[in-house]
């Protein structure tokens, strides 16, 4: 069975953005799971729109009459599907009112941090599989739901935008294709039946960047501007910068701390690094290398400082450094880089050769590292 086929997920969620136009809900809908060769019926529906909006799918979709939502069920035999009030998400502005419009660069950034977030939010579910659609709302708000999949979206997740045939589209008494005739108004004042009209769902391609984002993002809330920021960090090239004083290292686009006993490893790869220094070969095991602890504690002397007490690693290295000792310490610098930038890890991870005699360096072009003071 294909692991990212969207329907084998317990979990399918349907995700649109909406504006004065709610059918876009029950038109997605519809196309997915009455008029798809591989049906997609949603156990959820989520809504992002502004206060008119929500209060318009309420009415329309939601309420006893018309209910459009709940009548598409009842027509075609549709399960149970989560989808109420609580499902509609309105936008808020800067300064947390409800968002009648998206009016300002204010509103627009508002806009972009809160449908960031909810993307995040729906993604973060290994069990979902999520489907989101870009055909109703402000243009923005599709670009910015759009983009956010892009940024959070996994193999299992798809992006589409449904099309109405005419001349059904843009009419208001048009919400799906019925199973039985009904006769509506058009918006050009025409009388015809909605039994004969055809929607067709146009699948959108995306590139998806998720693996290149730090866990934090990944795992708590995500702002627009932050999130892409990591995106092209870890997608630009790599560029290391350590500040031994302030035991903080920038990479990926991130500014993180290190414990001094990994930093102290990582700046001995690091200042070899910057004047294109050969690689290493790791002491042996239980063979202690002097030459070894004299690097190692050079660096661990400069970012203590002075006044720092480093009496416990002199005295284990006080022979040399030996197999053990290196690994460890390897083991966890690589940990700590790992948790700091995910995924994006990778070109700051101290490289072994791939092969024995194993050898390592840190495989960063020379103008690519820098270390102060």
């Amino acid at each position: 069975m294909d692991n990212h086929r969207p329907t084998s997920f317990s979990r399918r969620i349907l995700l649109a953005v909406t504006g004065l136009s709610p059918q876009i809900v029950t038109e997605t809908l519809h196309a997915l799971a009455i008029g798809h060769d591989d049906p997609f019926v949603p156990t959820e529906v989520h809504l992002i729109t502004t206060a008119e909006g929500a209060e318009r799918a309420q009415l329309a979709l939601l309420s006893d009459k018309p209910g459009w939502f709940h009548r598409l069920r009842k027509d075609f035999g549709l399960p149970e599907i989560a989808f109420d009030g609580d499902h509609i998400h309105i936008l808020h502005d800067a300064s947390g009112q409800p968002m009648a419009d998206i009016r300002s660069p204010t509103d627009n950034l508002a806009c972009a941090d809160f449908i960031t977030e909810k993307v995040r939010e729906l993604s973060a579910d290994p069990e979902s599989a999520l489907h989101v659609s870009i055909a109703g709302g402000r243009k923005t708000m599709g670009f910015f739901l759009g983009y956010a999949l892009s940024l959070f979206g996994r193999p299992q997740d798809r992006l589409s935008h449904v099309l109405v045939s005419e001349p059904f589209e843009n009419s208001w008494e048009f919400f799906y294709p019925t199973p039985y005739e009904n006769i509506i108004e058009t918006a050009g004042k025409k009388l015809v039946d909605t039994q004969r009209a055809r929607l067709s769902l146009a699948e959108i391609p995306f590139v998806s960047l998720r693996h290149g984002l730090p866990t934090a993002l990944l795992d708590g809330s995500a702002r627009f501007d932050a999130t892409v920021a990591a995106a092209r960090a870890s997608l630009g090239p790599a560029r290391l910068e350590i500040d031994l004083a302030a035991r903080e290292v920038q990479a990926a686009g991130h500014r993180f701390r290190l414990p001094p006993a990994a930093l102290a490893l990582l700046a001995v790869f690091a200042r070899r690094a910057a004047t294109n220094e050969a690689a290493l070969a790791a002491p042996l095991k239980d063979v202690p290398d002097p030459a070894w602890a004299e690097r190692y504690l050079h660096e661990l002397r400069a970012i203590v400082g002075p006044l720092g007490d480093i009496g416990s690693a002199e005295r284990a290295l006080r022979a040399g450094m030996d197999g053990s000792y290196f690994s460890s310490q390897l083991s966890k610098l690589r940990s700590a880089i790992r948790r700091a930038l995910g995924p994006a890890a990778r070109p700051y991870l101290i490289d072994d050769g791939g092969r024995k005699p194993h050898r390592y360096r840190l495989a960063l072009a020379p103008e690519a590292v820098r270390l102060h003071p």
